[in-house]
């Protein structure tokens, strides 16, 4: 297994700190408001490396923290006038149910960082001991960027370059930095903000240091992989880095991991283009199956841009596996004879090269494109090779391929049962009344009247079956 490093910006091989385990961060997100579609894309992609390591048999400690203390908190919690503890509260309980909605796997670990304050107490008090940070005049404590020499080696990015680009910009609190790139590791409180204290002052945790004892805590001072959207590369993960390294004496992280931007029909998601979409409001629309296997559809790596249409043929595709797998179902409890034949049996062998395929792509650092590609190619199969005349182990063999590899992806194949209204299901009753009596013209105007209420119906061996336009 392959993994597109960002530290190294090269493809490695795969290597456990400690074999047939993984120990994996990804930063969660900020709980203010709903989670957006933005914040759905590192849900889905790394929910589905973890179940891909699974597959292959590792035990995942996957720890996914949830940021319960920040400027947007707080100011929301002005605003309604409540406390920040309620408003994050609040959300962390609708990203559960949005995470839910795109069969998102609770992480091992849900760490908040307002329980967490003690440890950051203590990675900070160790910090200022060996002399990578200091305390200024207000309380405030910085880290001493220039006393880590490797500071730049995940963004790449020069300190010279870095230094000078402070120099035109005029930094809150400069003054009293001992240089302009140095970070807050702790900061004073505000009048009617949540505060703790500390040996320095009564204030609160910087955000970067939150997410560097988070994962110390949950999984040591070594982890495999860390990962999270490309926008905290910098400077989130550079001072992860920074913090961790230079307090623990140890390699943070082996492995970085990042996904691409998402945008919005060709232009950056924001407010003030009216074109930020909560996942909520994309539930309305479409199953959130449907926003999963658009995510998926694309490599992590890629730009990835949402689009009505795309959504649309991401849900016929969708629909189009999940009807295989409903009538590979079918033809597994209608089948005339259960046993495999010598014929079906060298066919059955025969689709696991589809599984071999799927392998080799989520190998090449997770490419769910090329997965997907090679799900596609099993439905081929399943749907010229799988007949009426089919054994019931035949379907059930090839209905058992098509599942194991939709699990890996999250994709879930039954369809929710949708309940129609008593008009629609008594027009249904009529018409099928209307075919038993042979009055074949009142049934076609029924199935018509149907069509333009959305309804689509398929007369099947099994009954007639319904499904929405």
């Amino acid at each position: 297994m392959r993994i597109f490093n960002t530290l190294t910006r090269r493809k490695e091989e795969f290597v456990p700190l400690e074999e047939g385990k993984v120990k994996m961060y990804v930063c969660g997100p900020t709980v203010y408001n709903l989670i957006h579609i933005g914040n759905a894309r590192p849900m889905i992609i790394f929910d589905t490396v973890r179940r891909y390591m699974e597959y292959k048999g590792y035990e995942v400690n996957y720890v996914s923290n949830f940021t319960d203390v920040d400027d947007k908190i707080i100011k929301k919690a002005l605003e309604e006038g409540v406390t920040s503890e309620e408003i994050s509260t609040r959300y962390i309980a609708e990203c559960k149910k949005d995470m839910e909605g795109m069969n998102v796997k609770p992480a091992t670990t849900h760490p908040l960082a307002t329980q967490e304050i003690d440890g950051m107490l203590d990675m900070i008090s160790t910090l200022i001991d060996k002399g990578f940070a200091y305390v200024a005049g207000d309380g405030t404590v910085y880290f001493r960027v220039k006393r880590f020499p490797e500071y730049g080696k995940l963004s790449h990015k020069n300190l010279d370059d870095l230094q000078s680009g402070f120099r035109t910009l005029k930094v809150s609190g400069e003054d009293q930095k001992e240089d302009p790139l140095d970070f807050v590791l702790w900061k004073p409180k505000k009048e009617g903000e949540p505060f703790w204290t500390s040996p320095w002052c009564d204030g609160r945790p910087g955000w970067h240091i939150e997410c560097s004892v988070m994962s110390r805590k949950y999984l040591g001072e070594e982890i495999d992989i860390h990962a999270g959207g490309e926008d905290l590369i910098f400077p989130h993960h550079e001072n992860e880095i920074a913090q961790s390294e230079c307090c623990n004496g140890k390699l943070f992280a082996r492995y970085w991991m990042h996904n691409a931007f998402l945008n919005i029909d060709n232009r950056k998601m924001s407010k003030s283009l009216g074109n930020f979409f909560t996942v909520r409001e994309i539930g309305e629309k479409y199953d959130l199956q449907v926003l999963r296997f658009f995510m998926l559809n694309a490599h992590y790596r890629s730009p990835l841009n949402f689009s009505a249409d795309l959504m649309e043929s991401s849900r016929s595709a969708l629909e189009r596996i999940r009807e295989c797998a409903s009538r590979l179902a079918d033809r597994k409890k209608n089948a005339a004879s259960a046993s495999l034949t010598e014929e079906e049996a060298a066919l059955l062998k025969e689709a696991e090269k589809y599984t071999a395929a799927f392998e080799e792509a989520m190998d090449d650092d997770f490419n769910t494109a090329d997965a997907l590609a090679a799900v596609f190619d099993l439905v081929k199969f399943a749907n010229t090779n799988v007949t009426e005349g089919s054994s019931a182990a035949f379907a059930e063999g090839v209905l058992g391929i098509l599942t194991k590899l939709c699990d890996v992806l999250g994709l879930i194949l039954e369809k929710k049962e949708e309940i129609l209204d008593e008009e629609i299901e008594s027009l249904i009753a009529e018409r099928q009344a209307a075919r038993k009596a042979k009055n074949f013209a009142r049934a076609d105007e029924i199935r018509d009247e149907l069509l333009q209420k959305g309804i689509i119906l398929k007369d099947t061996r099994e009954g007639v079956k319904w499904q929405k336009a």
